[in-house]
């Protein structure tokens, strides 16, 4: 009878007090949709996690709530609360869906004015086509404007039940924070912790959560990284393909003495990770464009679809004569264009620095390593120019701290029209002459870096006036095709038309032998990506998804007019790569451990070996291609490329190797590094 009465008296207790649990599910509802929307897996380890982590940030604010003796104003903090809230979500849904990344909170608030300033059209269609998820996402506030008398009572919940709501509430957090620093996600949850990471594996509340905390009391400290125990003693990292000996390119630094005289420990472990990287040895193609000219651009959005032998012959000029990439990727770095063109143009991974992207919180260091301060020293003249504002992105600051003279619109590069996006044809013409003509006149190399911003979305006729300027000719050639897919060629259009009329410029010059192209993309066009209907599966013809490392397979091209025959790289390589490269070709002293990427036509590694020279193209989930494979971290599997066959811890120290590249690229902006060991 006793045992009947107590389950009895436990029924009554938990229906009266079934209130308690509004705050739980409102909570994961809201997680819920965030986490189904954007395509992930229903049942998962992320969703348990992001599901007990809700609920203890709603048992949280119901034993807050609940505690407060004014119950109006408990009930006006409980709206408040649930508005931020759900706006927050809806705006993480809008980031994903239109730059396809989560932003952290403080990003968010350094970006809205420039984002609605120079996207405000793109951020009203985003909030339109994203009226599901935003009315969904309102259905919690609503219930509880409508019955908040019931779920905050006038009178409180009783003590028992909530001492119960505590307890439970300690149990489920410490099981959520196992599930997290005891996965493959640990590095998520802790030092390597990023809004776009954490948000899919963690929930957006629990993100948030870590953004507040890291932000007060720093980062975890990342694992210290032994070379030794990645790279196997059997393994060479010194096999040349080569008959010749070349020299390392490395510079003077003594890695070894600034690790005796240093005291602080993330530093001794750097100078102890870059002192145990094997270098990459000059090659055969050392110096081959030593003292020639360079034009480097970051083209917005471009892919290997945009080319077209008849459509876009310069491009294809560019893309099969000179060097050819057969396996060249632009790996998604969580930050939108501006990761894309650090990584372009400083050689780097880039990371998250205390919330910052890593081209901001490298505006007070040292950033000599890029091509604007290594080719300035060399009596080259340095402009960089983008035609969209030319703040945004804190472009005005970053690029002078890479050495570079920076024009964009509104501080120096005027075009005839400023229609949203601007013409990358126009800003060509309205810079080259100048460059050129001195380097006729003169003698004066140049090294010029272009940002282009004519392929940028939204691909449509209405939203695009690049498009526009050139519909007719996609609408003539392509006149099946979806309206996404022909506003993205067309407006790309643009950038072939720019192309030739540099390089028409450089020939009728008489330089073109005397000048480099190199172009790449900053990511591929994603705004393609719609919630209902991935364009750029149609556009490509490849069947696969977001994250997936074949997404991001690109184009680079490295021209120059006086190289006749073509020559075929199949080496796997990205964006990290173009810098180191470029040195090596310009014959430029630097050294080969201080970037994240490689040059890629070095040979001094072992084929389907792990080494620290190797080349290696690493995503930020720590997926990687290797010349022995693909690891695709979402699902854990490597796929061997054919007729390859690997040792077993193979994949765990490739994996071990893409986590401390990604670690030391944080820690080189964290703690201004190359201030430290490029000291004059």
């Amino acid at each position: 009878m006793k045992v009947r009465f107590g389950f009895s008296g436990l029924g009554k207790c938990l229906i009266k007090n079934l209130n308690i649990l509004f705050f739980p599910l409102s909570t994961f509802f809201g997680e819920f949709l965030l986490f189904v929307f954007n395509g992930n897996k229903f049942f998962s380890m992320p969703l348990l996690r992001i599901f007990l982590f809700s609920c203890v940030l709603g048992i949280a604010l119901h034993l807050i709530f609940d505690a407060i003796p004014n119950r109006k104003l408990s009930r006006g903090l409980a709206v408040t609360a649930m508005s931020f809230g759900t706006v927050y979500t809806c705006i993480e849904y809008c980031c994903k869906e239109f730059f396809k990344t989560y932003f952290s909170f403080t990003y968010m608030k350094e970006m809205a004015g420039g984002v609605v300033g120079g996207f405000f059209s793109n951020v009203i269609s985003c909030i339109i086509s994203g009226l599901p998820f935003i009315i969904l996402a309102f259905i919690p506030l609503v219930l509880f404007i409508i019955f908040r008398k019931k779920i905050i009572r006038d009178d409180k919940n009783e003590k028992s039940a909530k001492i119960v709501a505590a307890i439970l509430l300690v149990i489920l957090q410490v099981t959520a924070s196992l599930l997290s620093v005891l996965s493959s996600d640990r590095d998520f949850y802790t030092h390597n912790y990023s809004a776009d990471a954490s948000i899919p594996k963690f929930g957006a509340f629990t993100s948030l959560r870590l953004e507040t905390t890291y932000s007060i009391f720093g980062y975890p400290a990342s694992p210290d990284v032994d070379i030794d125990e990645i790279v196997s003693e059997n393994e060479s990292e010194e096999a040349d393909s080569e008959d010749v000996e070349y020299d390392f390119n490395t510079l003077d630094i003594d890695f070894e003495a600034l690790d005796e005289a240093e005291t602080d420990g993330t530093l001794k472990a750097m100078h102890n990770y870059f002192g145990s990287i094997t270098p990459t040895k000059q090659n055969e193609y050392t110096g081959i464009f030593k003292d020639k000219n360079l034009i480097l651009i970051t083209a917005e959005a471009f892919s290997p679809y945009v080319i077209n032998e008849e459509l876009t012959p310069t491009l294809y000029r560019l893309s099969t004569e000179s060097f050819v990439f057969n396996n060249f990727y632009q790996p998604n770095w969580t930050q939108s264009t501006t990761g894309g063109e650090f990584a372009v143009m400083t050689g780097l991974i880039p990371t998250w620095v205390n919330q910052k992207t890593a081209f901001v919180a490298s505006i007070p260091n040292n950033m000599e390593i890029a091509l604007g301060h290594s080719m300035g020293k060399l009596g080259y003249i340095t402009k960089a120019y983008h035609n969209n504002t030319y703040s945004y992105y804190n472009r005005d600051k970053t690029h002078p701290n890479l050495g570079y003279d920076y024009y964009g619109i509104g501080n120096g590069l005027t075009l005839s029209s400023t229609e949203w996006p601007c013409s990358d044809l126009e800003m060509i013409n309205a810079t080259a002459d100048e460059y050129i003509e001195n380097y006729v006149k003169n003698g004066q190399k140049f090294h010029t870096y272009y940002m282009s911003v004519s392929g940028h979305a939204g691909y449509t006729w209405s939203g695009n006036a690049m498009a526009r300027r050139h519909k007719e000719i996609i609408e003539a050639y392509y006149p099946d095709a979806p309206e996404q897919i022909k506003g993205y060629l067309a407006c790309n259009l643009d950038l072939e038309y720019a192309l030739t009329s540099l390089v028409g410029k450089l020939e009728a010059a008489g330089i073109a032998d005397d000048t480099v192209i190199a172009l790449c993309a900053d990511h591929y066009p994603y705004g393609l990506v719609e919630s209902d209907r991935d364009y750029y599966v149609e556009l490509s013809g490849v069947n696969d998804k977001e994250g997936d490392t074949s997404r991001y397979k690109n184009t680079l091209i490295l021209w120059c007019g006086d190289m006749k025959e073509s020559v075929v790289i199949d080496t796997p390589c990205s964006s990290i790569d173009i810098i180191p490269t470029l040195n090596n070709l310009f014959a430029i002293p630097y050294d080969s451990r201080l970037y994240s990427g490689r040059d890629i036509f070095a040979t001094n590694y072992t084929p389907h070996q792990v080494s620290t020279s190797m080349p290696l193209v690493v995503f930020a989930d720590y997926s990687w291609i290797t010349d022995a494979g693909t690891y695709e971290a979402s699902t854990k599997t490597f796929t061997p490329n054919e007729n390859v066959t690997v040792d077993e811890n193979y994949v765990e120290a490739v994996s071990k190797l893409t986590r401390a590249k990604y670690t030391y690229a944080k820690y080189i902006i964290q703690y201004n590094y190359y201030d430290l060991v490029l000291e004059e």
